[in-house]
């Protein structure tokens, strides 16, 4: 029998100093002393922002006057599937306080959380919360385009910038490992994080903070993923019903993991894993690789796409919303879009671009 789908609107309540509010779930209700993310169920007819609102009036005592749609993410539990549309609020009128009777917590998301047990849908968004909201996209091209790049990325660290992409595919091996190197350094100087692009060789990624999957390269992958494991299953069936042994081969699951091999999900420091994606399948293979958040786009007009138009923010949005984990907006995007973007639910913006703060 399968099991019951849930529909939740919870909200990440974000003070202007950074805060969390965390509630501790009441001792009549299920997980009775767990702590989560305040919220609730969405009734036939409400919106996620209405649910929301009703909810945080219902316990918390206040009224929403900023909140936007973020991350929707599923979870099986052991008698149901919970379907959690998690939504930033900023914006609020009265002090939260435990109308149900639950006990409340501010905590730091960039910190060790000195509350739990914690929920266990409530983790990946607490990740999640960690990401920086700008990525910039290296586009420096050769030798000749590295001092410039490198005085502009300076100047984008200074002013807060924490997550670079390297991408090259034009430049030459050699000259561009060594443009790695020198914007590997830059980034760490500031305590930044720079990905590099599935372009460039596989020994290069373990320098790096992490991978940045092409969409074409992210596809393959989830590909030999799911072979692998369907592989395994077929001869996992088979030993069941043979007496026969044989020695253990390689699955092309266990060939195909190399992102995640050396991005072990219980480290928190651990190397971040991106997408590229341009569509709904792309999304599909960022979820199998187990990524961090993807990269949707073109969204708007960009000079790198000339005459192709981009997929608009309704598009983006209903993409989004399916994604299951966080996405940036890529394609047109600067200062004046970021509104745009966070209204349509992405994390952050990204470019090559914008450098800007």
């Amino acid at each position: 029998m399968s099991k019951p789908l849930i529909e939740v609107a919870a909200g990440l309540l974000l003070r202007s100093d950074g805060q969390l509010l965390l509630a501790q779930r009441p001792g009549d209700k299920p997980w009775p002393g767990w702590w989560e993310l305040p919220g609730g169920k969405i009734e036939p007819g409400e919106s996620t922002l209405d649910a929301l609102a009703r909810e945080l009036r219902e316990e918390l005592g206040i009224e929403v006057t900023a909140a936007t749609p973020w991350v929707t993410y599923t979870h099986e539990y052991p008698k149901n599937h919970v379907r959690l549309a998690f939504c930033r609020v900023t914006g609020w009128r009265g002090d939260p306080r435990g109308v149900e009777g639950q006990t409340l917590a501010w905590v730091d998301p960039h910190a060790s959380i000195p509350i739990a047990p914690l929920l266990p849908a409530t983790e990946p968004p607490l990740r999640w919360l960690r990401l920086p909201n700008r990525y910039l996209v290296s586009s420096i091209g050769n030798d000749a385009g590295l001092p410039a790049f490198l005085e502009k990325l300076e100047h984008a660290l200074e002013g807060g910038l924490k997550l670079v992409q390297f991408r090259e595919p034009g430049w030459d091996a050699a000259p561009a490992h060594s443009g790695l190197r020198r914007v590997l350094a830059a980034c760490r100087a500031y305590g930044a994080r720079c990905l590099v692009n599935s372009c460039h060789p596989e020994v290069w990624w373990a320098e790096a903070d992490g991978v940045h999957w092409r969409a074409t390269d992210a596809r393959r992958q989830a590909a030999i993923i799911a072979a692998g494991a369907a592989s395994a299953s077929a001869s996992a069936s088979a030993s069941n019903t043979s007496d026969t042994s044989a020695p253990h081969q390689a699955t092309a699951a266990e060939a195909g993991q190399t992102a995640l091999r050396f991005f072990p999900a219980t480290d928190p420091t651990r190397r971040l894993v991106a997408v590229s994606a341009h569509d709904a399948d792309d999304l599909a293979a960022a979820r199998a690789l187990g990524a961090d958040f993807a990269v949707l786009g073109h969204v708007l007009d960009t000079p790198s796409h000339p005459g192709v138009p981009g997929m608009g923010w309704t598009r983006f949005a209903q993409l989004r919303e399916n994604a299951g984990l966080p996405v940036f907006a890529i394609g047109g995007q600067s200062a004046d879009t970021v509104a745009d973007a966070t209204r349509h639910g992405a994390h952050g913006i990204a470019g090559i671009r914008y450098l800007g703060s």
